[in-house]
């Protein structure tokens, strides 16, 4: 089954991102195929590679990272709530002026139509909310 997955909670201030990471893993180990996670609103500080969560916490960018490299995963941020929120690629950083990015390694920056796209191209679609 080819599933895709919408975040919309803040990694550290809710579970959304931690229960939906739970979610994929264990598609993935029955093998389903996620096709596509997009974090949306808050959820975009996921792929910010300057979170630095305490040592006892689980470090959610590097964890979905991981998780989308080894199966080939698309991980798209919304690009709107991205720049809102001071999350930019190298292209984004240099159109608007900035010193330096700080996307995450494996995640994309994109608009909401890799979000229409995933939801036709799935089977089913699982949201995860603040």
């Amino acid at each position: 089954m080819k599933i895709s997955l919408l975040i919309l909670g803040s990694p550290y201030s809710s579970q959304s991102v931690q229960t939906a990471l739970r979610f994929a893993t264990a598609a993935v180990q029955q093998d389903h195929q996620i096709y596509r996670v997009f974090f949306y609103h808050d959820a975009i500080n996921t792929g910010n590679q300057l979170i630095a969560a305490p040592q006892d916490e689980q470090q959610l960018p590097s964890a979905w990272s991981a998780l989308a490299q080894q199966h080939n995963i698309d991980l798209v941020l919304c690009i709107a709530s991205a720049l809102k929120r001071g999350v930019l690629d190298v292209t984004e950083a240099s159109r608007y002026e900035k010193p330096s990015s700080n996307l995450q390694d494996n995640f994309n920056l994109s608009g909401l139509g890799q979000w229409v796209d995933a939801m036709l191209m799935s089977d089913r679609v699982v949201s995860f909310g603040p």
